[in-house]
């Protein structure tokens, strides 16, 4: 007996694979994982660094231990 794990991502996929199995009379389980986490890729790291960034910011802002710019000085800046 061999045991085959396949990730499927999309719905329409699933069906087909099903289907397939199904076609060949094979026995099989289906388990959808809650949250799978994988890692991010470089461009994503760098969008998620920069809005944590961002995040941090406005906390001290809220806090008052920063100031921040101001819209017409970063737009004068462009």
């Amino acid at each position: 007996m061999t045991t085959l794990t396949v990730n499927i991502d999309s719905k329409k996929t699933e069906k087909a694979i099903k289907a397939i199995l199904d076609a060949f009379g094979l026995d099989y389980n289906i388990a959808h994982a809650e949250t799978t986490k994988r890692a991010l890729n470089k461009s994503e790291q760098i969008i998620y660094d920069r809005l944590k960034k961002s995040a941090e910011e406005i906390k001290l802002y809220k806090e008052g231990k920063i100031q921040l710019q101001d819209a017409t000085e970063f737009l004068n800046e462009l």
